[in-house]
């Protein structure tokens, strides 16, 4: 082992400066330890102390979504056709697994849409160009993730729904 100048250097030496980068690696940055030891009941008036009156914030969100949200309706209609062609065509296990997958980041995506046009709207309720780029950026992640989620339907469901109505399509074509 050597030290900068090509010095053989003792292995006690370089044990001690390894243990001082690994310390220095593991010490937080200031921005980290600030944001580490802010606790949210400091400045939140309402933070949840049972896991009950969370799952209760959590439907009642999601009863607000089917309420207010016109997209989640048509998501909810298309959810459950896709669930049921899925059903019909008897998909494989990996082929639910990757729809489900679609469906709930494009729901997440909805929702979070929503709560930032929430805040967006909280903070700013005067047209402001940033509030709406904002709110403009969380709808085409929207976009962008049920446009994803067609095309993995369409992936894992067209195959099996061509075997089975393909032939007949074939038939009426031919008559």
């Amino acid at each position: 082992m050597t030290n900068g100048s090509h010095k053989p250097v003792s292995k006690s030496v370089a044990n001690g400066q390894a243990e001082k980068m690994r310390a220095s690696l593991l010490a937080w940055h200031p921005d980290v330890q600030a944001t580490l030891s802010t606790h949210p009941d400091s400045y939140s008036p309402i933070t949840s102390k049972s896991r009950i009156a969370s799952f209760r914030y959590a439907l009642a969100g999601c009863l607000y979504m089917l309420r207010y949200q016109k997209n989640i309706r048509i998501q909810s209609v298309a959810t459950v056709l896709v669930f049921a062609i899925g059903l019909w065509l008897g998909l494989v296990p990996y082929g639910w697994a990757l729809l489900i997958l679609a469906i709930a980041i494009n729901w997440m995506a909805e929702f979070t849409n929503a709560a930032i046009e929430a805040v967006v709207n909280l903070a700013s309720p005067d047209i402001h160009p940033m509030a709406r780029v904002a709110k403009d950026v969380a709808a085409a992640t929207s976009l962008v993730t049920a446009l994803a989620a067609v095309l993995v339907g369409a992936l894992v469901m067209l195959p099996p729904l061509l075997e089975r109505v393909g032939p007949s399509i074939v038939r009426l074509v031919l008559r």
